[in-house]
């Protein structure tokens, strides 16, 4: 019976001792907790926040935009000039009258185009001092001539130039036809030539 009174005892103290040191744990355990805790949460939310405020500002303010290069080329046009309101434009002629000359008229046929001597013959007369000559012209142009003048040329027989004499022909040869002058004295020549040969020089058109 003393035993178990003892043990009873015992048993009691023990557990006294252990809520004892229970409530001793709580009461020193409950601060620290609370402190850990309320450092914890202040660690979280200041780093919610500051993570929150980034965000915020990462939205609002856009990333800078990159400048595009201007574009150069050396084809782009030179600006014109600054001209005057007041002063009126200047008409800028056409590319073909600016660089092309005045266009003249073609030049006119000469009548001697259409006009030669067919055939010619010569001879000597008066003592054999003078030359006659014959010859047909022939005008093969769409209008009349006149005043025709020959040059004939004489030569001795090895065809060295001695003279030459001139004939202005007064008369009128029509167009598109032929005619011959017999005999026509052309003047005096040198009693050694022995050739001749006329040509036309000039005609005069009707």
């Amino acid at each position: 019976m003393a035993m178990t009174a003892d043990a009873r005892s015992w048993f009691a103290k023990v557990r006294g001792y252990r809520q004892t040191d229970f409530s001793t744990q709580a009461a020193v355990l409950l601060p620290v907790v609370t402190i850990a805790g309320l450092t914890a949460w202040m660690v979280l939310s200041g780093a919610s926040s500051a993570k929150s405020q980034s965000v915020s500002q990462s939205v609002a303010a856009p990333a800078p935009a990159i400048a595009a290069p201007e574009k150069t080329s050396l084809a782009d046009p030179v600006p014109a000039p600054m001209r005057d309101p007041a002063t009126p434009a200047q008409a800028t002629p056409p590319a073909d009258q600016a660089t092309s000359p005045a266009e003249s008229p073609p030049p006119e046929a000469s009548p001697l185009d259409g006009l030669k001597i067919a055939s010619q013959s010569w001879r000597r007369g008066g003592l054999g001092s003078n030359a006659f000559v014959t010859f047909t012209l022939r005008n093969n142009n769409d209008y009349a001539v006149k005043d025709i003048e020959i040059a004939c040329a004489f030569n001795r027989r090895d065809g060295s130039h001695l003279t030459d004499r001139t004939r202005v022909i007064r008369d009128t040869v029509n167009m598109k036809s032929r005619k011959t002058f017999a005999r026509m004295h052309v003047g005096f020549v040198n009693i050694n030539a022995s050739r001749a040969k006329c040509s036309l020089v000039a005609a005069s058109r009707l």
